[in-house]
């Protein structure tokens, strides 16, 4: 028995091309330094007011009632502006959506009610056709 066989040619000679590394710049971002949470002035140096106004000005404002003696918090002017700017919203979008929900409201109980109508009509007509 023979068995055919395939003469295959020879490879083809490819020069390799040559690659060269990629390459990059790193960012170097200058150290941040955080002072120790036990930091204190050396003796003879006085700290500024300036520092103490800083904190009470970032403090939450609060309301004290003087019969109960307690302090409810306050919110901020942020807080404040972005419930306000909410609101309004809420508000204006209720104002001008109820004619056009009502107008559509109106319309579809008109269908709705000829369609009852219609078929109370029909199921009479049925009743009188049976016992005549």
């Amino acid at each position: 028995m023979k068995i055919p066989s395939i003469k295959l040619t020879t490879a083809l000679d490819m020069p390799s091309i040559p690659l060269k590394q990629p390459t990059a710049e790193m960012p170097v971002f200058p150290p941040i330094v955080i002072p120790p949470s036990n930091l204190e002035a050396p003796a003879g140096v006085e700290l500024q007011e300036d520092e103490d106004k800083e904190t009470a000005q970032t403090e939450q404002p609060s309301l004290r009632v003087p019969v109960i003696k307690i302090d409810l918090p306050l919110p901020t002017a942020e807080v404040v502006a972005t419930a306000t700017y909410a609101a309004v919203a809420a508000v204006a979008t209720t104002t001008l959506a109820t004619p056009f929900f009502n107008k559509i409201k109106k319309q579809v109980q008109k269908f709705l009610q000829k369609k009852v109508d219609k078929w109370k009509e029909n199921r009479q007509k049925k009743k009188e056709s049976l016992e005549s």
